[in-house]
């Protein structure tokens, strides 16, 4: 039974999760009558446009009611410490605010990312485990500092519906980008094909190496060309670096996904989360190739959300 979904190894049955939001996308309002008064409060700490509108989506597809809140500017400042004496700018304490939402809404959905200043912090959730402690309510993930499982979730979907091996090889590759961004689709990527059958390399230049307790025994290289031959699946994405904690390390295009190095692979699909910066992260003939998957994934950003949100509300 799953009563919250704050990373992929919360789902039950990954290959059973997938094969739902295949089987939803042939008929997405199968299950229109799950959600019939019901409320999802969508709770956004950060900017989004995939998340927001694929979880509105789903939840539209299952007949359930949608509430969102961006509280960086319509809310009153949250106190998440215990103990303080609130003479300062945060004007209202996570107890309180998580006991409200949980009086409005059935399933409470939260976007909070990491600071990318204090790594202890940003590894204790504090955004996310402190609705999940003080609200009455199930919890969903819409991406937290070290975790993007709806993402993930979504690229499981698409790697299921355009396979055609028995065992392929997917590779995750870092590539560059100008600004620090956060290990959350990087981490929850790894843990979601660690539990596929498929051979996975992870290529990042040295001092990016992701958090070896989630890469877990995954062969992890440093020559990008190397972890290419013979891929099935290419997904880049940036991340700053886990070990000088939200350093920038470098910023040269040599890691830039190119249409000569996606000649290594076996005519490999390329995939990336979106938002991507062309000729950064990968070439305009990268992106424009009919082998880039990244609108398929955006569009199983409805289904992975819709499996999550339909599985939590029928274990009541």
């Amino acid at each position: 039974m799953m009563k919250q979904f704050l990373t992929i190894n919360d789902l039950p049955d990954l290959n059973q999760a997938v094969n739902q939001g295949l089987e939803l996308k042939k008929d997405p309002y199968k299950f229109e009558s799950v959600g019939t008064h019901k409320t999802l409060g969508m709770l956004f700490f950060n900017p989004s446009l995939r998340t927001r509108l694929s979880t509105q989506k789903a939840a539209q597809h299952l007949g359930v009611k949608t509430m969102v809140m961006n509280f960086s500017n319509e809310a009153w400042a949250l106190e998440f410490e215990d103990g303080t004496e609130m003479s300062g700018l945060r004007s209202e304490h996570i107890r309180e605010a998580a006991a409200v939402v949980s009086q409005y809404c059935d399933v409470v959905a939260i976007r909070a990312f990491a600071s990318l200043s204090d790594k202890e912090k940003d590894e204790q959730e504090l955004v996310l485990k402190s609705f999940i402690k003080y609200a009455s309510i199930p919890v969903i993930n819409m991406e937290s500092a070290t975790a993007h499982p709806l993402q993930a979730l979504a690229d499981a979907i698409t790697i299921k519906e355009f396979n055609t091996k028995k065992r392929p090889k997917i590779v995750l590759t870092w590539a560059p980008h100008p600004k620090a961004l956060p290990h959350a689709v990087g981490n929850s990527f790894s843990r979601m094909v660690q539990l596929l059958d498929a051979d996975f390399v992870i290529a990042q230049p040295k001092g990016y190496e992701l958090n070896p307790e989630i890469t877990g025994n995954t062969p992890c290289v440093y020559d990008q060309k190397e972890a290419l031959e013979g891929a099935d699946f290419v997904y880049a994405k940036n991340w700053c670096s886990y070990s000088q904690y939200g350093k920038i390390l470098r910023t040269d295009k040599e890691w830039m996904l190119t249409q000569e190095k996606m000649k290594l692979t076996q005519q490999a699909k390329f995939m990336h989360c979106l938002p991507i910066r062309r000729n950064i992260v990968a070439t305009d003939e990268v992106l424009n190739s009919p082998n880039a998957l990244v609108i398929q994934q955006a569009n199983n950003r409805t289904f992975a959300a819709q499996v999550v949100l339909k599985t939590i509300l029928e274990n009541g």
